[in-house]
């Protein structure tokens, strides 16, 4: 497991914001994080990042330890219908996989910035899509369960670089696998988002057969389509707000004329103001200034509270 000190965190969250933290481990197995975990004071929890989108790092330094899956657990296993896919994958790499074996109900990913886990953390998806459609089972690490004396067993989903192991515990961390039904999925949302505590490691999806040129089709439209209403010429995280019960965030913010309102190097994006873009040097403090403005000036006007979609990263 490769360990960095004093690790610059600017190219592992997407709106490059300049931030350290004190150390960051670079997991590639359960042997890894087992030994993390094992040697760990658990009271100390760490941060979790995966692709390093949809988050905004509040701090510029961190003492809190980070676990960064970046491009790390990243395999992608195919068997018939089934895809077992590690948490590390980025979902443009899984759309393509999916594509070349002719199986369908990954092409509204294609083109989102995203790492598997942090999608199924969120429950990422578009229009009336979403990864829980699609998912069968996910594999975590619980890292806040009592020990027990059961015997060893395989870890993690069969086949996957995060199943390579015969260690599945620490007094204080434990593998387990659960179905869809219990990871409590809704709108932009999981187990995982509520409580974490629970690392994704790695899950399992059922995709349908489809035609090759029509899964390409529509993986190209739905590309094409964000490329046309979505800004792509700055840093961002995708969309700032959910979307509240009977509204659209972006129409709100136009009628109150924030497209291109800024503070500090930051801006409401001229192109959809449902993004925020990072045009010049910014910390993460002045772009929650930002959000708390655009906030008020909502619940001001319409008494309508955005709720941030980004996860915020506040730990110490």
């Amino acid at each position: 497991m490769k360990i960095t000190q004093n690790c610059d965190l600017t190219r592992f969250n997407s709106y490059r914001i300049p931030a350290h933290c004190r150390i960051a481990y670079f997991p590639e197995s359960a042997d890894d994080l087992a030994e993390y975990f094992g040697n760990q004071d658990p009271s100390t929890q760490p941060v979790i990042l995966g692709s390093g989108h949809n988050i905004i790092l509040a701090r510029e330094h961190y003492e809190t330890p980070f676990l960064i899956f970046n491009g790390n657990a990243s395999h992608i296993d195919v068997h018939g219908q089934t895809m077992t896919i590690g948490a590390g994958a980025f979902t443009q790499a899984v759309c393509e996989r999916a594509a070349a074996h002719a199986l369908s109900g990954f092409e509204i990913f294609y083109d989102i910035p995203s790492s598997i886990g942090g999608a199924i953390v969120m429950n990422a998806g578009a229009k009336d899509e979403d990864i829980a459609g699609i998912l069968e089972t996910v594999t975590y690490l619980d890292t806040h369960c009592p020990p027990t004396a059961e015997p060893n067993r395989p870890l993690g989903t069969p086949g996957s670089s995060l199943a390579r192991s015969r260690r599945p515990r620490t007094p204080n961390a434990e593998i387990r696998t659960i179905p869809n039904h219990q990871a409590n999925f809704r709108y932009r949302n999981s187990i995982f988002q509520d409580d974490p505590t629970k690392i994704v490691l790695s899950a399992t999806f059922h995709l349908q057969k489809g035609d090759p040129s029509q899964i390409r089709a529509k993986m190209e439209a739905t590309k094409a389509e964000r490329w046309a209403k979505q800004p792509r010429d700055f840093p961002n995280a995708g969309s700032v707000f959910k979307r509240p019960a009977g509204r659209y965030v972006g129409p709100m913010l136009d009628e109150l004329g924030l497209k291109g309102h800024s503070h500090g190097g930051f801006r409401v994006s001229p192109k959809h103001s449902g993004f925020i873009e990072k045009t010049g040097p910014g910390t993460g403090a002045q772009l929650l200034e930002l959000i708390r403005d655009i906030q008020h000036r909502v619940h001001d006007r319409f008494g309508v509270e955005l709720e941030p979609e980004q996860r915020i990263i506040t730990a110490p």
